[in-house]
């Protein structure tokens, strides 16, 4: 029996050969110790508690000109950018900037809080890991408190 492909105009991500990008994995796919000590937010975390995160974030492949967050869905998830391009653009004011890895977005990624909705798309193929609420409250959000 021939197995079907992938629907017609959809994109094939070559990291996960046969998997249709944009596919919800049923299986969690966390990101790793190693591409989150290279985020320099997390760089003064120890090691245990970085392996804590990693365990938690779930890492995901995203395609060129894919939606990562859309103003109109709001995300309880905190965002980081392993790898690739995105844009962010401001619902209020239309304003787009530019995302490099390293970077941070979604819930609570601004220290001053949040700015209105925002649109973050890839602009070339990226690498973004994600966590919830919960794991951003007890892992994250204490790395924004001034000393």
């Amino acid at each position: 029996m021939r197995r079907a492909g992938p629907p017609a105009g959809s994109l094939l991500c070559p990291q996960t050969a046969g998997a249709t990008v944009g596919s919800v994995s049923p299986r969690h796919v966390p990101a790793s110790v190693t591409e989150l000590q290279r985020v320099g937010l997390f760089g003064s975390l120890p090691g245990e508690t970085i392996a804590k995160l990693a365990e938690r974030m779930v890492r995901e492949e995203v395609a060129q000109g894919r939606a990562i967050v859309t103003g109109d869905e709001p995300t309880d998830r905190f965002y980081v950018l392993l790898s690739g391009l995105a844009t962010v653009t401001r619902a209020e004011t239309g304003a787009g900037d530019l995302l490099r890895p390293g970077e941070t977005f979604g819930r609570g990624a601004a220290p001053t809080g949040s700015e209105g909705p925002v649109s973050v798309s890839a602009l070339t193929s990226c690498v973004v890991a994600s966590c919830d609420r919960p794991t951003f409250d007890e892992l994250v959000q204490p790395l924004y408190k001034p000393d």
